[in-house]
């Protein structure tokens, strides 16, 4: 549903530590890093923009990635808390959502909460 979407952060290499560490088992990677910014997706495929901000940071979002399995939920979890995150919900399903939604969330350094998710029975 979305092309692409831009966290403006407090601290440019904190936050692409956690995210590089989070979402390295969905399958994304770093795509550019500069002094003001780092691009991170699939390989060749950029879909999140980090940017280094001078002032305040706004209040959060969420930002929801599919996981191919259950496996990459938990990993994206572990490895996003080892980064730094903060837990906001362990890998588990979601029924309130569907019967099938197993999801887990963190919030990053500046208070974002991501989320991992897959559908699997």
């Amino acid at each position: 549903m979305f092309d692409h979407i831009g966290l403006h952060v407090k601290d440019l290499t904190k936050s692409a530590g956690f995210y590089e560490a989070a979402l390295a088992p969905l399958g994304h990677v770093i795509g550019s890093r500069d002094e003001t910014s780092v691009s991170i997706g699939p390989p060749g495929r950029a879909s999140l923009f980090l940017y280094g901000s001078k002032g305040p940071t706004g209040p959060g979002v969420h930002v929801a990635l599919t996981a191919n399995d259950r496996a990459a939920v938990a990993r994206f979890h572990e490895q996003g808390l080892r980064a730094g995150g903060k837990d906001n919900g362990a890998p588990g399903l979601r029924t309130e959502y569907a019967p099938n939604y197993y999801a887990a969330f963190l919030v990053d350094p500046d208070g974002n909460n991501l989320e991992a998710l897959c559908f699997s029975d």
